[in-house]
């Protein structure tokens, strides 16, 4: 990385501030990184769980097939999946709450009392099978935010500091060279004054 400056106090000075700036953030982003790096393999073990609680539903449903057959489709529609946001290591994620379905009028006593139970199944199915697309849509927005993260304390860590410290200490050498060749000049100066003194 190339960094633009001047072989000045004042330069050197903006670049102490910047380097310390990175400095002070990059704990916090390494806190950062680890928490979201945490959260996803937390969320990959909850994916998992709801996927074996979705097999296991529908294993359950798939013993009444034949009578799923009679149910009319458009008798229960989803009608909304209610999300709150939840913010994880500051990244806003959706997080579910609850499913609403529209469930058409139907007469108790001329459909078959397995209705009732069928519409549970299918409501239960519907919360099971939300919660599984929105823990997967969190998993992908924590993990975008993690890769950017780990980009971020990289481009610090292995980048930006070593560049700002080597442009610090090439100033600080300017300096000393420009200080050094004052004093000799100085030197050299008095040495001549002293000299024409004498003659």
């Amino acid at each position: 990385m190339a960094i633009k400056y001047q072989f000045n106090k004042l330069a050197m000075q903006a670049l102490q501030k910047q380097i310390k700036i990175r400095q002070n953030a990059l704990p916090t982003l390494k806190s950062k990184e680890t928490a979201l790096r945490l959260t996803v393999k937390h969320l990959k073990e909850e994916k998992e769980k709801i996927n074996a609680e979705f097999h296991q539903t529908l294993a359950e449903m798939e013993a009444n097939v034949r009578l799923w057959v009679e149910f009319p489709e458009l008798l229960v529609m989803l009608e909304e999946i209610i999300l709150t946001t939840q913010k994880i290591a500051g990244v806003k994620t959706p997080e579910f709450s609850n499913v609403k379905l529209k469930v058409q009028p139907y007469s108790l006593f001329l459909t078959p009392m397995w209705y009732t139970e069928g519409i549970n199944q299918l409501e239960k199915l519907a919360r099971i099978l939300s919660r599984l697309k929105v823990t997967e849509r969190k998993m992908e927005i924590l993990e975008y935010a993690r890769r950017k993260t780990t980009q971020k304390v990289n481009l610090y860590e292995k980048v930006q500091i070593p560049a700002y410290e080597e442009a610090i200490r090439k100033i600080k050498r300017f300096l000393e060279d420009v200080d050094n060749l004052e004093k000799s000049a100085q030197k050299i100066t008095k040495q001549k004054v002293i000299e024409g003194g004498e003659a």
